[in-house]
């Protein structure tokens, strides 16, 4: 794997790193193909996977300038990394170590569990950039927290620290390590029969409404959202705000 993305397996888990600490290990195209990459890998060889961020950020949501130049064709760039993390077949756990905003929100409600370290924030951000929630968002916060808290997050602008996070039921719990508590959950799929595990997870998916696929769900709700994002991005005032955060 490249240096954008960390990819080891340790006693049959995946630890996946998305790692450019300098800019909060924001997503690029480049960094979101590695990160599909890496979730390919560990679906053909370990029983598990973990998702973390190199340095104090989990994921500071989607590069600004790539996100600025986006169409939709490069929104599902940018979303490839996250949604292969959503469609795993294996049990996935994020390590939300620092700030998750934006598209690092995404990637972190795509995982099974979340655990979050001291220093966790989950912020969507999208309204105060000024554009449209996208990758599923709308979906996925739903899904974790209910409709109530999904809307004071994405109507409101509510954020959550750790403890507000395992409050709502955004995370599972508080580890000061949150890595190492990830990788000590992840040994029970690891200790598992691999085809038991499998199973167990499809069987999980389809039963969350009966009939349906959550993963289904998820790509409904991400081609809901594409087209207003992708509108919202082209707007003055969007432009107006990511000049603006590019002079900062």
């Amino acid at each position: 794997m490249s240096d954008l993305v960390l990819y080891q397996v340790v006693d049959r888990v995946a630890l996946i790193t998305v790692n450019d600490p300098d800019r909060r290990n924001a997503v690029t195209d480049a960094m979101s193909q590695q990160l599909r990459d890496a979730v390919e890998a560990a679906e053909a060889e370990a029983h598990a996977v973990v998702v973390t961020g190199a340095g104090k950020a989990f994921c500071a949501g989607a590069d600004l300038s790539a996100l600025g130049a986006a169409a939709k064709e490069g929104l599902e760039r940018i979303y490839a990394g996250f949604m292969a993390v959503g469609r795993c077949t294996l049990p996935t756990i994020a390590a939300v170590n620092g700030a998750a905003v934006g598209a690092g929100l995404n990637l972190a409600l795509a995982a099974d569990v979340r655990i979050a370290g001291p220093h966790a924030l989950f912020d969507p951000r999208f309204q105060k950039l000024g554009i449209h929630p996208g990758g599923g968002a709308t979906w996925m916060l739903q899904r974790a927290v209910g409709p109530q808290v999904a809307r004071a997050a994405l109507l409101f602008g509510m954020r959550f620290d750790a403890e507000a996070a395992v409050r709502h039921g955004l995370a599972l719990t508080v580890a000061e390590d949150p890595v190492a508590a990830a990788l000590e959950l992840a040994a029970g799929p690891a200790a598992a029969p691999r085809e038991v595990v499998l199973s167990t997870k499809a069987s999980m998916r389809a039963t969350a409404i009966p009939g349906f696929l959550d993963t289904d769900h998820h790509e409904a709700a991400k081609d809901i959202e594409l087209g207003p994002q992708a509108t919202s991005i082209e707007s003055p005032e969007f432009k107006a705000r990511l000049a603006a955060a590019q002079r900062r």
